[in-house]
């Protein structure tokens, strides 16, 4: 029969840290309160379940190269009168969409907000256990590239599959020539049906001739973006912009 002595020995063999760290002050308190063993079993396991969910959520938050600050909590509903807040609330308490690899695009000009409610997204998916991978286009255009002239631009997308969720910020930004769009609608391509994309654009559709450098390919992109999506027009004036003007009215009044 095991001693006391050896539990923390066996808790650590059996990597329970939320037992290790709790056992002791609970069974004190189960006495003193009279619990059940049942009672103190389950306490015990919701301590270890914590745990586990709060290392999870930091280690899929650091892989996730999310930008900081941007969550949802912090993002400013008032100035964007297109989109409402129980809109995003609801994507992200029925996370369905993200199972039937359905993705959402987020329109609008430099400055109102694309990047940080796409991130802020992306934080709260974490939190619902969902794998979440940030890139800037031009990023991820360039890397898969040189994926492809190392001759393993499949084994590159497939890597992206153990994320259920791609962000792609400022797609607009990828450069018009035919080596990196044709990477660029191979990720589009690879990820239709199987795999979600948050895509930010400050190109409306109708301007995507500016990033594909063949209409033929424009509309195949298109269509596989949209064809289970959730579309969002960010219409604002740009926060940048309005900072600065509040910068310089308050250096006006303290000359």
């Amino acid at each position: 029969m095991s001693s006391l002595s050896s539990l923390p020995v066996l808790l650590k063999e059996l990597r329970l840290g939320g037992f290790t760290k709790h056992w002791e002050a609970l069974a004190q308190k189960s006495v003193d309160e009279q619990w059940l063993p049942q009672e103190y079993l389950a306490k015990l396991c919701e301590q270890e379940a914590s745990a586990r969910y709060y290392k999870r959520v930091l280690r899929m938050t650091r892989e996730s190269k999310l930008p900081p600050a941007k969550s949802l909590s912090s993002f400013n509903y008032n100035d964007i009168k297109s989109i409402q807040q129980n809109q995003i609330d609801h994507l992200i308490h029925d996370v369905q969409w993200v199972h039937q690899a359905d993705n959402i695009l987020l329109f609008g000009p430099s400055g109102v907000g694309k990047t940080h409610l796409a991130a802020g997204l992306g934080y709260a998916l974490i939190e619902k256990n969902i794998r979440v991978k940030f890139f800037t286009a031009t990023a991820l255009v360039q890397s898969l590239q040189k994926s492809r002239d190392e001759l393993c631009l499949a084994d590159a997308l497939n890597r992206l599959d153990k994320y259920a969720v791609l962000i792609l910020d400022d797609i607009g930004y990828v450069k018009k020539s035919e080596m990196e769009t044709q990477v660029l609608f191979e990720l589009i391509a690879h990820r239709y049906e199987t795999g979600t994309m948050i895509v930010t654009s400050n190109h409306a559709f109708s301007e995507w001739d500016k990033i594909f450098d063949d209409n033929m390919m424009t509309v195949a992109a298109i269509d596989r973006l949209v064809h289970h999506a959730t579309i969002l027009e960010l219409d604002a004036e740009s926060y940048r912009k309005k900072e600065s003007l509040k910068r310089k009215e308050k250096a006006m009044k303290t000359k």
